[in-house]
């Protein structure tokens, strides 16, 4: 019996890796096992920055509910400790925007938070 070696599938998985490593320099866009291993790198450091993309901002919004804090005389820890005690649920994200944007309302919850 003659060996079976499935073009059709064969093809379209060459298809998909080259289609994925479109736009890289040299041969990582064009020989395949170049693209291969350039492909899967990627992968790798899209799923490792997706974890690092949520520190980074949790670490930007924390500074900045830190610097407005302070301009209210508090800071981070003691505000956060304050609305936890209020059982105020404001999430980080929200209190950050809320500090750049919105000073005043800011202003109010740290007031009601901290008295």
């Amino acid at each position: 019996m003659p060996r079976s070696q499935n073009k059709v599938a064969s093809h379209r998985r060459r298809k998909r890796i080259l289609r994925q490593a479109k736009g890289a320099w040299g041969a990582r866009s064009k020989v395949l096992t170049v693209a291969k291993h350039h492909v899967d790198k990627g992968l790798q450091y899209a799923y490792r920055d997706r974890k690092a993309k949520k520190r980074t901002f949790r670490q930007l919004w924390i500074a900045r509910i830190n610097a407005a804090a302070r301009l209210h005389g508090t800071t981070y820890s003691r505000l956060i400790n304050a609305l936890h005690k209020k059982s105020i649920d404001i999430n980080r994200k929200v209190l950050a925007e809320m500090a750049v944007s919105n000073p005043e309302a800011f202003a109010e919850v740290v007031k009601f938070a901290t008295a």
